[in-house]
């Protein structure tokens, strides 16, 4: 009996420390938030280098949205990143979106510069003023190189 007790308290202990990390887990990725939804607008980049599903999207430094769909465009050759942006948050629709560093070792995540219109972006709108990631490789090269590419 006692062999079977402690069998039980151990299972219960291993069971309450997975149901701890899945409610950290989803709490820290914003996953079943449901707070106020989201709205998908589109954005077209040159190179998505570091990005990927789950990247952040930020407006100045705080998260409002992730990426939630990458492809390529086997016409313009450039990436099509779908972002799913909160609902709450409103962003004119002449802003742009680029994608930065966190720093040298850190990820990379898009970052949302908001223009001057009154209009806002609606669900399923494109963002036409894009910036594509930095390879951190080849401005090294460029840097060793001397800078010159006509060498």
């Amino acid at each position: 009996m006692r062999e079977n007790l402690g069998e039980v308290l151990v299972g219960a202990a291993v069971v309450a420390v997975a149901a701890g990390f899945l409610f950290y887990t989803a709490s820290t990725t914003g996953y079943g938030t449901g707070a106020g939804g989201s709205y998908a607008v589109h954005a077209s980049f040159r190179s998505v280098e570091g990005v990927q599903l789950g990247t952040d999207v930020r407006l100045a430094g705080v998260k409002i949205g992730t990426v939630t769909g990458l492809q390529l465009d086997k016409d313009t050759f450039r990436a099509n990143a779908e972002l799913s942006l909160d609902k709450g948050i409103e962003i004119p629709d002449d802003s742009s979106a680029v994608i930065s560093s966190e720093g040298l070792l850190g990820g990379n995540f898009v970052e949302i510069m908001p223009g001057g219109s009154l209009d806002a972006l609606a669900d399923g709108a494109e963002i036409i003023d894009t910036q594509g990631s930095v390879s951190l490789i080849s401005l090294l090269l460029k840097f060793v190189s001397g800078g010159d590419s006509s060498q």
